[in-house]
C-alpha cells in the first residue's frame, strides 16, 4: 500500500531557498540548442544527485530554478556531485528515458524529474533500476521506488486571484497557462475562483501558449509576451502566468504598460536577478517550494531513509505561498490573510479544474 503524506516545509530552515534564484551552470538556451549537460563534484564523497529538468532548464527564472536550488542546497551541505540534462521542446518519449536510464547507469542516486513529462518515462525506468531512489515533481508514479512530489497550485493561485481582484482598477484581469494539460489546469482553477469570489463581476481573459504533448509553451518568452500584450491591449491590468520562462515575456509586456501588474509563479520573480528591471511591475508571485521538495528527497537518501510514496506540501504548511517582495500587498494584505486561513480551515474548498 502505497504511503500517502503531508510534508511539513520547515520554511524557517529554507527560507532562503525562496529567496534567491540561482544563475550560474549553462543557460537554459544553451541547453536547449546543444543538449547538454553540466555536472559539479568534490572528490566523489557525499551523495551522487541527478537532476532532468524539463523545457528550460537552470536559468528558466521559475520552475526549474526552483529545483536547483534545491540541489543545490543539499550538494553544499552534504558534499558528492550533481548532475544536471536538460529536456528539449523536441524531446520523444525515448529521449526521456534516455536521460534517466543514463544518470542511473552512471550510479546517480536519487534521479529527480522536474516536470510531469518524466511520468511515463520514470514509471519504465524505475522498474529497471529497483534499487536506486526517484523522484518526480508535479506528477505521481505508482512504483516502490519513487517519491512523488506534489503541490496544492490551485490553493496558492486562489490567493494571486484574491490579489488581482483587489488590485485590478479596470475590474479585467488575465491568465495565461503554459500548455492545457491538467496540472496548469490547476492553476487557472485556483485562480479564476479567487477572483470571481472576491469580485463576481471582474473579467477574466485565458489563454494557452502549447496545447497537448507540445509543450514549447513553457520555454517561449516571445509567445508569453505576445499573449500578454493582447490581454493588456484588450483592458486586462492585471496578468497571471504560470508558463515556466515564457513567464518572463508576460513581465516585460505588463512592464511596459503604465498601472499594470504582473503576477509570476514558481519562483519569487520579484527578486530574480535578470528580471531585476521589470520587478516594479512583478505584484507578486505565487511560490511553489519545488526546492523544499527536492532537498528533501536528497536529504532522505543521504540519511539511509528514503521518501516513496506521494508526499505532498500544501499551503499550510509552506509548500505553496504568496510572495511579499516589493511591498505592493501591503494595502490589502488582511484581506489575503483571512482569504489563506479560510483556505487552512477548510472554509474555502479550491478547485482543481477550471
Amino acid at each position: 500500500m502505497r504511503r500517502v503524506a503531508k510534508i511539513s516545509a520547515v520554511v524557517a530552515a529554507t527560507a532562503a531557498l525562496s529567496l534567491t534564484a540561482t544563475a550560474c551552470g549553462s543557460t537554459s538556451s544553451e541547453q536547449k540548442e546543444s543538449g547538454s549537460d553540466s555536472a559539479s563534484s568534490s572528490g566523489g564523497k557525499g551523495v551522487k544527485i541527478g537532476l532532468a529538468y524539463d523545457v528550460g532548464g537552470r536559468g528558466d527564472y521559475s520552475f526549474n530554478d526552483s529545483a536547483a536550488r534545491g540541489a543545490d542546497k543539499a550538494k553544499d551541505e552534504f558534499g558528492g556531485e550533481l548532475k544536471e540534462l536538460t529536456a528539449k521542446v523536441s524531446d520523444t518519449e525515448a529521449d526521456r528515458e534516455q536521460r534517466l536510464s543514463s544518470l542511473a547507469d552512471a550510479g546517480f542516486n536519487p534521479i529527480i524529474g522536474v516536470g510531469y513529462a518524466y511520468s511515463a518515462s520514470m514509471t519504465k525506468v524505475a522498474k529497471k533500476y529497483p534499487d536506486t531512489t526517484f523522484g518526480i515533481v508535479d506528477s505521481v508514479v505508482e512504483a516502490a521506488n519513487v517519491d512523488s512530489i506534489t503541490f496544492t497550485e490551485e490553493q496558492g493561485s486562489y490567493l494571486a486571484g484574491v490579489a488581482a481582484a483587489l488590485k485590478s482598477k479596470k475590474g479585467h484581469v488575465g491568465f495565461i497557462g503554459g500548455a492545457d494539460i491538467p496540472l496548469i489546469k490547476k492553476f487557472e482553477a485556483g485562480f479564476v475562483q479567487g477572483v470571481k469570489e472576491t469580485d463576481p463581476k471582474i473579467k477574466i481573459d485565458t489563454q494557452y501558449l502549447s496545447r497537448g504533448s507540445d509543450t514549447s509553451g513553457f520555454a517561449s518568452p516571445d509567445k508569453g509576451k505576445e499573449a500578454a500584450q493582447g490581454m493588456l491591449d484588450n483592458g486586462a491590468d492585471v496578468i497571471y502566468t504560470a508558463a515556466g520562462s515564457s513567464g518572463t515575456g508576460a513581465i516585460e509586456a505588463v512592464a511596459g504598460v503604465k498601472g499594470a501588474w504582473g503576477i509570476g509563479v514558481d519562483s519569487d520573480q520579484y527578486n530574480v536577478p535578470g528580471l531585476a528591471k521589470y520587478k516594479n511591475s512583478v505584484l507578486t508571485s505565487v511560490v511553489k517550494n519545488v526546492d523544499i521538495g527536492v532537498y528533501d528527497l536528497i536529504k532522505s537518501v543521504k540519511d539511509g531513509k528514503p521518501l516513496t510514496g506521494v508526499n505532498t506540501y500544501p499551503l499550510k504548511d509552506g509548500g505553496v505561498s504568496l510572495s511579499e517582495s516589493g511591498g505592493f500587498l501591503k494595502d490589502i494584505q488582511g484581506k489575503l490573510d483571512e482569504a489563506r486561513q479560510k483556505i487552512i480551515d477548510g472554509e474555502v474548498k479550491v478547485n482543481t479544474t477550471p
